[in-house]
């Protein structure tokens, strides 16, 4: 296929390949842009269920519109060849980045947000993409992760043909096979390991396996064989996150405990309360205040697992007592209502509100700052008119995402006025340093170690 051309595209070299097709780098020639073809191998061209399936590929993901999901332009034919044309996705998969060790925690709590949200928007589309693993999971150059390979995706529902043929429907539900094994054998549900039909909560539960490799480095069921890890999958619990690392918070172990259920009636019902609760997990990561089992886990610890209604009669029993103290403290209501220090005192709240939403901007910018500076490869940092200026040496794919993950959570706590936007450069010269330097909004600059002569020169110079 190298140097060939399917219609307008110009075929350049070939960039992985697996059971579904051959995945190329190509030319748009019209568009003068580059694409990504995946093409059915010749020898699977008369077999009319893979090709099924294949077409079903590029139906599956245009129906999808999210960032997190690459892109698909088209699907074509040319004489026996069958070819998607999707968005070309450069970087590394989560795979390359767990085995290197470029993702830490933050990191990957990041990508499981992000890849967690993109999921969802596709099952409430009807859509389950069965094939869910770190392969499957491209990240960008610049930090944004890409979900690839609808291959496997399987239609829930009956879509309905265009509406000047609306009197006919067309049927686009997969026919799987009763009793196939579809997807990769490490991150199957335990529905798909004992070929059984699958929902979107088979998604749930390869997704909680990619959390948890992410978070650990290790995959939670791996046995010596395809059968031992089949069996693994079905029936044995894996050992606890937070037994493999012990810097791991409790509440990132009870997200991928809750996707690893081995009933599917016990998993997350949708993908949106996972994000939800990963979203706490980023926000104990970012102020540091995650850590062991949180108190009423610990109390349930200690009285050898209260039941849950048990818990709750604790809980209305702390929020009674809770009740007594404040009226006891306020002398009942009756006389504090009468002072004047009463009066005063929403006055000065709401004034104190009004000042945070007026400053919000500043104050989020300070924000981004102080935990852009933790980022061992930022050097300087800059805001002028909405933009921020950064400067990294030799950033990595954890960098960006760290980056654009702040950027993300400051531009969400802003209450008016356009977001924010970001500029990352990566290794600026010294005329570039020097102008960022000379220019206003400096908010941070790094001079430590190997970066402290450079800076220091370009600001004596400036």
């Amino acid at each position: 296929m190298i140097g060939s051309t399917l219609k307008n595209y110009l075929v350049e070299e070939m960039l992985g390949k697996g059971g579904m097709g051959v995945v190329y780098r190509a030319l748009d020639t019209k568009l003068n842009r580059r694409v990504a073809i995946k093409v059915l191998p010749p020898e699977l061209v008369k077999d009319e269920d893979r090709r099924r399936r294949f077409v079903q590929e590029a139906k599956a993901a245009s129906a999808v519109n999210h960032p997190a999901i690459a892109q698909i332009y088209e699907i074509e034919e040319e004489g026996d060849a069958t070819f998607i044309v999707m968005e070309l996705v450069e970087g590394s998969t989560v795979h390359q980045l767990v085995a290197r060790g470029e993702l830490d925690l933050s990191s990957a709590v990041e990508v499981g947000i992000q890849v967690g949200d993109a999921l969802a928007r596709a099952h409430e589309a009807g859509i389950v993409h069965r094939d869910i693993k770190p392969d499957n999971i491209m990240v960008t150059k610049d930090g944004h992760p890409k979900i690839l390979d609808f291959g496997l995706a399987k239609l829930l529902d009956e879509a309905r043909a265009p509406d000047d043929e609306a009197a006919s429907k067309f049927e686009t539900r997969a026919k799987t096979q009763a009793g196939m094994i579809v997807g990769t054998l490490a991150y199957m549900s335990p529905e798909q390991a004992r070929g059984i039909p699958v929902d979107k909560r088979s998604d749930i539960f390869s997704y909680g396996i990619v959390l948890y490799e992410m978070a650990s480095g290790r995959l939670p069921f791996d046995g010596a064989s395809a059968l031992d890890t089949m069996h693994a999958i079905a029936y044995e619990q894996p050992a606890p996150v937070t037994t493999i690392r012990a810097d791991l918070p409790f509440s990132l172990q009870k997200v991928i405990d809750r996707c690893l259920r081995k009933k599917p009636e016990e998993r997350y019902q949708d993908l949106r309360e996972a994000v939800t609760d990963l979203k706490r997990v980023k926000r104990e990561i970012e102020t540091g205040a995650s850590g062991g089992m949180p108190v009423l886990e610990r109390v349930k610890w200690w009285f050898g697992g209260l039941s849950t209604k048990g818990m709750v009669y604790v809980g209305i029993g702390g929020v009674v007592v809770g009740a007594a103290l404040v009226w006891m403290l306020g002398g009942g209501g009756g006389a504090r209502s009468r002072d004047p220090f009463t009066l005063l005192l929403p006055i000065g709240v709401g004034l104190m509100i009004f000042r945070r939403v007026r400053n919000r901007g500043q104050i989020e910018v300070r924000k981004f700052v102080k935990k852009a500076s933790t980022i061992r490869e930022v050097r300087l940092v800059t805001f002028h008119k909405g933009e921020f200026n950064v400067v990294a040496d030799k950033p990595t794919t954890r960098t960006y995402v760290k980056l654009n993950a702040l950027l993300t959570a400051a531009n969400a706590r802003l209450y008016r006025g356009e977001p924010m936007t970001m500029i990352v450069r990566d290794g600026a010269d010294e005329t570039a340093t020097r102008t960022l330097l000379q220019s206003p909004g400096v908010q941070f600059v790094r001079e430590d170690r190997g970066g402290s002569s450079f800076f220091r020169r370009v600001r004596k110079g400036a």
